[in-house]
């Protein structure tokens, strides 16, 4: 007798899990400055930017990474496996945020931080397409779902744009970066439907 494929529920549990530690280890890389009053936080303000990007780039995976799942009932070999692989591009963003502020944000780190971005957004169009056949299989694939998904691939164009600039000036590749963060979070710059798919 065929095996039932498993439900969405424990996929999307150990998800949150996973990316709450995420975020949690992003957190604990923070330190207090060394000067007292308005000055030390001055001086941490770049740190605290770029922690703020990383936790957004992050925050926006896991609202999208709901609507997805949400989406679907069961999860195959496919789904399964992409989100894994999605997750474990996602957890390597706080190596890769702790390698930046490290390099005092370097030519070098933002190049390797705009890639992780990259390799991060691939894994999870991976899970998008995983998610979107099995729509597709049950006819409930919409055309907001193609929308997204062009952003999506839009998005990583950007990503793979920034990464480059960042030899030529790290400033404006992380400005991209950002840029592409708040296209994401801005309502009107989303697409949505009644099961709704931002990135």
């Amino acid at each position: 007798m065929p095996q039932k494929p498993p439900s969405t529920a424990r996929l999307e549990a150990f998800s949150d899990g996973v990316i709450a530690v995420i975020i949690t280890i992003m957190v604990l890389e923070l330190k207090v400055p060394q000067q007292d009053g308005g000055a030390g936080l001055y001086a941490i303000l770049p740190i605290l930017l770029i922690y703020l990007l990383s936790f957004a780039f992050t925050g926006i995976y896991w609202i999208n990474h709901q609507h997805l799942i949400k989406r679907i009932e069961v999860a195959d070999a496919f789904t399964l496996y992409a989100n894994l692989f999605f997750l474990f591009c996602l957890s390597l963003l706080p190596f890769f945020t702790s390698y930046l502020l490290e390099k005092k944000m370097d030519s070098f780190a933002v190049f390797l931080y705009t890639i992780s971005m990259v390799v991060t957004g691939f894994s999870f169009l991976l899970l998008r397409l995983a998610i979107h056949r099995n729509l597709r299989y049950f006819k409930d694939l919409q055309k907001e779902d193609t929308r997204a998904r062009a952003m999506h691939l839009a998005s990583l164009c950007l990503y793979l744009l920034a990464a480059p600039l960042a030899y030529v000036n790290a400033q404006l590749a992380l400005g991209i970066v950002a840029l592409v963060t708040i296209a994401w979070i801005v309502p009107n710059l989303t697409f949505k439907h009644a099961g709704s798919d931002a990135d």
